[in-house]
This record gives C-alpha cells, sequence and structure tokens, in this order.
C-alpha cells in the first residue's frame, strides 16, 4: 500500500513539472484561433445557445486567466457546452499557446 502512495505521488509531481515546463508560444496560436474568433472577435456579441448570454471579449485577459478557463472547461468545472467541446479537443499546449496569444492583445 505505501508503494502505490509512494508511486501515485510520484506521477503527480512529474505531472505538475510537465505541465509547468509548457511555454505558450503566441506565434503558434495564430493556427489554432479560428474556432475562437467566431464568437470572442465579435464586439458585443451574444450567441443564443444554450441561452442568450453576453461572449467575453477575451484579448487582453492575463495568460494565466485564459489558461484556467481553458482547463476548467476542458475538465468540465465550467459547463458550458460549447466551450467544453473546443476546450476537450485542445492538449496543453494549445492551451498555453492560445493563453499566450491573447493576452498579448489589448
Amino acid at each position: 500500500m505505501k508503494k502505490l502512495f509512494a508511486l501515485l505521488a510520484l506521477a503527480s509531481v512529474t505531472q505538475l513539472a510537465m505541465s509547468a515546463e509548457i511555454k505558450g508560444d503566441a506565434n503558434a496560436a495564430k493556427n489554432k484561433v479560428a474556432m475562437c474568433i467566431g464568437c470572442h472577435a465579435i464586439p458585443g456579441y451574444k450567441a443564443t445557445f444554450p441561452q442568450v448570454y453576453q461572449v467575453p471579449m477575451i484579448g487582453g485577459q492575463s495568460e494565466g486567466y485564459i489558461k484556467s478557463a481553458l482547463e476548467a472547461y476542458r475538465k468540465g468545472d465550467r459547463k458550458h457546452p460549447s466551450m467544453r467541446g473546443i476546450a476537450g479537443s485542445l492538449s496543453d499546449q494549445d492551451i498555453a499557446d492560445l493563453a499566450a496569444y491573447y493576452s498579448q492583445q489589448k
């Protein structure tokens, strides 16, 4: 049992270290933003699925906030179905790249 806990702890630390090493590349994200701009690049845009809501502008948000939000959608902690589907298709590197890209906008 102690070995199992030790292995789980080691796996957790290794995963944490791997995610900390991922650096976002704003230039790489230029090829990944097509799915974002349809909603997030339109000032005052309101979407109607699953209900009418104001779509937030994400340009200029902090890199950490964008990364956290996308990870929360991917895990299901945030519930919007469209964002959950999009975030679920993203790798850790994609999320880091998109966060770097949008955080540099004004």
